[in-house]
């Protein structure tokens, strides 16, 4: 049997004890709590167990809650309540308290626009498959997220998503002449900017069909069809000759412009947009373009950096070391004047096959400009982050404010009281590790030159290690315990396993890990001391195996300034710079991990391998100066743990914190940590402790 509504006396009482901090003698619980008392008790439980957590965050949106969630009960069913929910605290977590209070008071409106997406796809459902499949289409990663008005920004493309908005990026819509400044200048110099952008985007449309016909016929059929659900799209008679000459295979930009230029001045009548072809925002375009651009060149020359770095150590001469290296990229273009990407590098005259990164950046570059720019050629030098040119930001001020967005990433954090994510709540960049010039990895070495060797006798045991596989159905001898067993299970009268034999196998090493290092301040002293021996004695062990690693410290202050150290990439090699970085570690602030294991997750689903281990060095709980502690934090972490293993990863932890065992269970899973109970002791355990992990 259900149980009993709650009486309007009793709904009061509740809703008076969650909301004292706000009721006075005008504000009453008396006109919710009436309202409240005609629903079921499971919809009068649901909207008080709401207005608990939501007041814990803010009083004044309990209220505001309280006060709408009956209109909403009548609106939407409790699926509806609670995503209208989830919205207004996104919105409250990111603007403040007026644009959130402005989403609860608005729930008619929600509620028709919540009504209208039951009868489409669900944007969070299918994010995950389209930005793959655009992805594949673009050849660079477009960051995809629901909003009201559709366009592309040329780094993201906003939802409803449309087959243009990928079109736009791969041909060429922003990639304007050299002697034209921008598209807003462009259109900025006709008497009406507005019209002329308007009329820019119907002829560049036009183009991008033409393209998309070509290039994609079954999605150009498909987008016909919905057009003609919705309504035949024609020019005007006088457009006939320059549309013609758009779909053209050869044209570009140019000749939209140009087309601009002829029929701007006829005044006909703009014809409807095409359902698919969203919004043109040259502004916002523009803007993502320059910051990417910027970022692009940095990563790209830092990436030639490395390259001739490896040139560095591979010549034989002082002499070739001294010369700088002329890098050059070659590309057959295609019959229809699009590049297919397969960039040809060479060095000097020399081919070379470069890391998969740089022919990322190379084909997002192409898309840009139509060409790797001559100043891109440049090895980077030494140094640092460099903040954009013009902005008047230093290295140490780009958390201030909102500045936190070049070179960035925003994650999600989980939120238990809510039972949701907080939405790019956390800023995370990764930052060089300054190197240390003080020799203190070949102290290192030296100190523990005798359990060095001992490590590099047992870990080159464990190299390509040969096993005998036990009751086989055929193999290389005979499984005598195997046979025994048959033999005794015949005289029974059970029937006799053909398990009979053992095969020798050698099993290839096959994996990838990450070590996370912690580098908040508690970590000054002896911990910080013992972890970079740990770190030494670990790259050596691992250098003999050949597995696969990289190292990051984290560290931060506040959502807005989380920091992953880079100490060693995956695709680095173990030499004097990653040992600088180690000897450079040093405590900084304080320890946020769900958005740290989130970043390095995604790091490792990108390696192919067939074990993933991440690997924590912490000396204590989750914490975070702007509360980011206790079982908030111990919830977060958990949950970045729980996506990790969702993608194959085997999150571990060893710690040195006596206490670990009141949470690390609930975080890591009881047999996934270690907890070592004395400092000096965390050298000589971790090599011990992956060598068990890994075999």
């Amino acid at each position: 049997m259900s149980k009993r509504s709650l009486t309007f006396d009793e709904l009061e009482a509740h809703l008076d004890e969650y909301l004292d901090p706000v009721l006075s003698t005008r504000r009453t619980a008396e006109a919710p709590a009436q309202a409240l008392s005609q629903f079921s008790r499971q919809q009068q439980d649901f909207i008080l167990h709401w207005v608990s957590v939501i007041v814990r965050t803010n009083s004044e949106m309990g209220y505001q809650f309280a006060s709408q969630a009956p209109d909403a009960l009548r609106l939407m069913d409790l699926d509806g309540v609670e995503k209208w929910i989830i919205q207004f605290m996104d919105v409250y977590d990111k603007q403040g308290l007026y644009p959130g209070c402005a989403i609860v008071q608005a729930v008619e409106q929600f509620a028709r626009d919540f009504h209208l997406r039951e009868f489409g796809q669900n944007f969070d459902e299918v994010v995950g498959i389209l930005a793959h499949y655009v992805q594949g289409l673009a050849g660079r990663e477009l960051k995809l997220q629901a909003n009201e008005v559709v366009y592309t920004d040329t780094e993201h493309l906003y939802l409803p998503q449309r087959s243009h908005l990928w079109a736009q990026t791969w041909f060429g819509t922003f990639r304007v002449p050299g002697e034209l400044a921008s598209l807003t200048d462009v259109c900025g110099s006709y008497a009406e900017p507005e019209r002329a952008a308007r009329l820019f985007h119907i002829l560049e449309t036009a183009r991008l069909n033409a393209c998309i016909e070509r290039e994609l016929p079954g999605l150009y059929r498909e987008m016909m069809t919905l057009q003609r659900e919705q309504a035949e799209i024609s020019y005007p008679l006088s457009w006939t000759d320059a549309v013609n000459r758009l779909k053209a295979p050869e044209t570009t930009v140019r000749d939209t412009i140009y087309a601009l230029q002829q029929l701007y001045p006829t005044g006909d009548r703009l014809p409807p947009p095409f359902c698919f072809q969203g919004r043109l925002l040259l502004e916002n375009a523009e803007a993502a373009m320059r910051a990417r651009q910027h970022r692009e060149k940095h990563k790209f020359q830092q990436s030639l950096r490395q390259i001739n770095r490896k040139l560095d150590e591979d010549s034989v001469t002082a002499e070739q070391t001294s010369i700088p290296p002329r890098f050059q990229a070659t590309w057959p273009p295609s019959q229809d004047g699009q590049h297919d990407l397969q960039i040809e590098w060479t060095v000097d005259g020399r081919p070379v096959s470069p890391p998969e990164e740089i022919r990322a950046l190379s084909r997002s570059i192409l898309q840009d400009f139509g060409e790797i720019p001559e100043e891109y050629l440049v090895a980077a030098g030494d140094g640092a982050y460099q903040p954009t040119p013009g902005t008047g930001q230093q290295p140490a001020s780009v958390w201030e404010g909102a500045y936190h967005e070049e070179g960035a990433w925003l994650y999600n954090e989980w939120d238990f009281r809510r039972q949701h994510y907080r939405k790019d709540w956390c800023v995370l960049r990764e930052i060089e590790l300054h190197p240390s010039e003080e020799c203190y990895v070949d102290e290192v070495l030296r100190r523990y030159a005798g359990l060095i060797s001992g490590l590099r006798k047992t870990f080159e045991a464990l190299r390509g290690e040969d096993r005998i596989l036990k009751k086989q159905i055929y193999g290389d001898d005979i499984d005598l315990n195997a046979v025994v067993e048959a033999y005794a299970d015949m005289h029974v009268g059970l029937e006799m396993s053909e398990r009979l034999f053992t095969k020798h196998r050698n099993l290839e090493r096959n994996m990838a890990v990450i070590f996370m290092v912690d580098m908040s301040g508690s970590t000054k002293g002896w911990i910080n001391d013992a972890e970079r021996e740990a770190l030494v004695l670990l790259c050596e062990a691992l250098e003999i195996l050949g597995d696969r690693y990289a190292i990051y410290g984290f560290s931060g202050m506040t959502r807005k300034r989380c920091e992953l150290y880079r100490i060693k990439r995956f695709d680095e090699h173990y030499g004097d710079q990653v040992k600088r970085r180690i000897a450079g570690i040093r405590p900084q602030d304080y320890t946020r991990m769900g958005v740290i294991i989130r970043h390095l997750s995604g790091l490792l689903a990108d390696i192919e391998a067939r074990t993933k281990l991440l690997i924590t060095l912490s000396d204590g709980k989750p914490d975070d100066y702007d509360g980011y502690r206790g079982e908030y934090g111990i919830e977060d972490t958990r949950q970045a743990l729980i996506e990790a293993k969702h993608q194959g990863i085997h999150p571990f932890c060893i710690t040195i914190d006596t206490e670990a065992h009141d949470y690390l269970p609930r975080m890591y899973g009881a047999v996934n940590y270690v907890v070592i109970d004395e400092v000096r002791k965390l050298p000589l355990k971790v090599s011990d402790i992956y060598r068990h992990l890994t075999t």
